[in-house]
This record gives C-alpha cells, structure tokens and sequence, in this order.
C-alpha cells in the first residue's frame, strides 16, 4: 500500500491557477509527498502490534488507513483487508475502532457519563448473539459456567441498560474507578488531571464491540496495533509483534523476540543497560568493533529486512487470499448503525438534557436578561398615540 498527500495551498489565486496555470505565470503549488511507500503486512487475530518510530515517519497515517478513517482527498494505491473482506464491502469504521492522540471530551460530562453515552451509541452489537449461542452450548454439553463470568457475559450483553456493568470494568482496568465521578474538565474547568485526560479517549472505544484497535500513542483479547514513541522496558514486554516505521517504510515487521537478532544481522547490538524500545529508535551502537563505522540508511534497513527469511514468510503469507466462508458473520460489521434512530436520538437527547441541567444557572440567567430586555423593548413605545388638547395647548 502506498499513500501519497496531493494538496494544494488555500490562496486566492488557487482557482485561477488550477484553470490557468500556464497563462498565469506562476508556478505550480502542486506539491507530491510520499506519507506510506510499498507497506505491506498482516495483523494477527488475538495479538498485540506494537508500531514503533520517530515523528512524522507515518504512523498515524497508517493507523488511519487500516481503520478506514483516512483523508478523503489523500491518493491511495494498494487495498486493506479483513477476513477477505475489502474495506468497500464492509464498514471499517464500526468493525475497528482508531483511537486518536488527540482528546476531545465535553468538560461538563463526568468520566463516567462519558464512557456510558459512548457505549450507549455504540450498543452491544453482537454480543446478545453470541451470548445466546454460548448459552445453548453450554446447555447441550451440560457445562456449568463460572457464576461471575457468567454474570458479566450476560451484563455486557443486555440491550436498553442505561448503565452497563461493561462501563465499569473498563473504568476499573484504566485505573479510572477513582475518578469516575469528577468531570473531565478543560482549560477553563477544574477536572481530571492531564495524565487521566488520555484514558477516557480511550475507554469511550474500547467500551463498544468493535473488533480491532488502532491506537494512536496511548499510554484485551482483541487484534490491536498500538503506536508508541518511547514505551518503558515493562511496556515493550507486553507486545507480541513490532512494526518499526521509518520515513515512511517499514524497516521491521514480526515477532518481537527476533527484531534483536535482526538488527545484529544489519551490524547492531542493544547494550545490556539499555531499553530495546529506545534501542531502536536510534540503531548507533556498532557491533563489529573491530571494523569501521559503517553508515546504515533506513533504505538499506529496508533492503535488508526484505532480504530476510521474515518477509518471505510474509509474503507468502499475503499471497493466500483470505477465505471469506471461513470468517464469521459477526467477525465483520456490514451495518452503519447498532441502534435503531429512536435509540440514537434518546441517547443525545439525555446528554443534551444532562449539560442543560450542569448549566442551569447559564440557561436562567439569559433566560432572564432576554425577559427584562424584552420587556424594557415592550415600554418603550407603550404610549404610541397621544391626544392634543388644542385650546389650553401653548404653541
């Protein structure tokens, strides 16, 4: 896949350019720029992806890509596929869900309020399916459940619950539960602390039953791919394979216990005291000692990954189409929407109602000025017509 930015800068001659561009003397301010070039790979059901690489190497635009969340305008060649299923046949945006680096929460909503109308949108999708057909197994096979498992399956898949017990497990694993009542809050408004702001972007995705995440630098059994510029030694351990990106190329991709010995293969080796993570963000420390200082360009890196035993397995890999008949229905959303209109509207309705409540004093206050000046407008000419007594008057 190969994505490339063809923008034009917003000047008012923008229009007389495009229709006259020789006539107008001036140059083009067409500029071409390659964001991705030839990325290929496949993310794993079940594993975590950890996409690893400095600023302005393409992460985001990739992460974009994958979820189907790109840039109208931006040229795209190559397809993106999951299960078989092209991102025309389906709907990506439902299926995966791309967490951004960018927080944009209502200051007057409370961590809660906000993960629940998330997942009150978002509905249960599949879940009360699959619930049922877990449940009949369970019934032929004579399996007795776990009671608390079993308690949660069910919760997490109960349609019309204003409060899902879904919302509070997540808040519980993002270490949310402490502040869950207290708003989120803004520059203006006192809230949660700037450290905590990043982890309701975050739950407010995770809380619905989307299928595979995209996760932007944030800091479950699902297919995620998770973009981080310096993740700690502990946080590196918990990845199951690494993309690491560079000007746009993919300089490795594969299991995380073998990027290592890639790199010493290229002429590198990670000091005992040092992170890998930070190791390989920078590839400086030269292993044959005995021999000069070699330069190593990200072009080179590319070259020799794609020499390597790792990418001829995924090559062959991506040469075996994915079967659709072997995929369940339930794997990929083919439908906009989980809820009905009705339901949607009395979701944003009770949000609306719910900041019209935080901001009563607003509301009763222009409320009132509106009142007075409308009846201050009223007085003004309450006498329009007045008689003239025309023999006492004094001209």
């Amino acid at each position: 896949m190969a994505l490339t930015s063809c923008r034009k800068s917003a000047t008012p001659l923008k229009l007389a350019l495009q229709v006259l561009p020789k006539l107008s003397g001036y140059k083009s301010l067409e500029a071409k720029i390659n964001i991705l070039n030839r990325v290929s790979g496949i993310l794993k059901p079940g594993r975590m992806t950890l996409l690893l690489g400095p600023p302005g190497c393409g992460k985001s635009s990739l992460l974009k890509a994958l979820s189907g969340n790109l840039d109208p305008s931006l040229k795209v060649t190559g397809e993106v596929s999951y299960n078989g299923y092209k991102l025309e046949e389906f709907v990506p945006q439902k299926t995966s869900a791309y967490i951004s680096q960018n927080d944009l929460h209502i200051a007057e909503m409370t961590v809660r309020e906000t993960v629940d109308f998330s997942a009150s949108c978002q509905g249960v999708g599949s879940r009360e399916e699959i619930m049922m057909e877990v449940s009949r197994r369970e019934k032929e096979a004579g399996i007795i459940p776990d009671p608390d498992i079993d308690t949660y399956m069910k919760a997490i898949s109960a349609k019309g619950v204003k409060r899902t017990l879904r919302t509070d497990y997540i808040l519980k694993i993002l270490g949310l539960d402490v502040c869950a009542d207290t708003m989120v809050g803004d520059a203006m408004r006192r809230g949660i602390s700037g450290g905590q702001n990043k982890r309701p972007t975050t739950g407010e995705m995770i809380v619905g039953p989307t299928k595979a995440l995209f996760m932007d630098e944030i800091t479950n059994d699902s297919t995620a791919l998770i973009s981080l510029l310096q993740p700690a030694p502990e946080t590196f351990d918990l990845f199951d394979d690494i993309i690491l990106m560079a000007e746009g190329k993919i300089v490795y991709h594969g299991p995380r216990d073998h990027v290592l010995d890639f790199f010493e293969d290229c002429g590198f080796r990670c000091p005992k005291r040092k992170g890998v993570a930070d190791f390989l963000q920078e590839a400086q420390y030269w292993l044959h000692t005995e021999l000069p200082y070699s330069y190593f360009s990200v072009d080179m890196f590319s070259m020799k990954f794609k020499e390597s035993p790792l990418v001829k397995k995924l090559d062959e890999e991506l040469l075996v189409a994915s079967d659709k008949s072997k995929s369940h229905k339930n794997a990929i959303s083919f439908s906009v929407y989980s809820l009905s209109r009705w339901e949607l509207f009395k979701a944003c309705m009770s949000r609306e109602l719910l900041l019209m409540r935080r901001n009563s004093f607003l509301y009763i206050f222009k409320t009132t000025q509106l009142i007075i000046v409308a009846i201050m407008a009223m007085t003004v000419f309450l006498r329009t017509r007045m008689e003239i007594d025309v023999f006492d008057a004094n001209y």
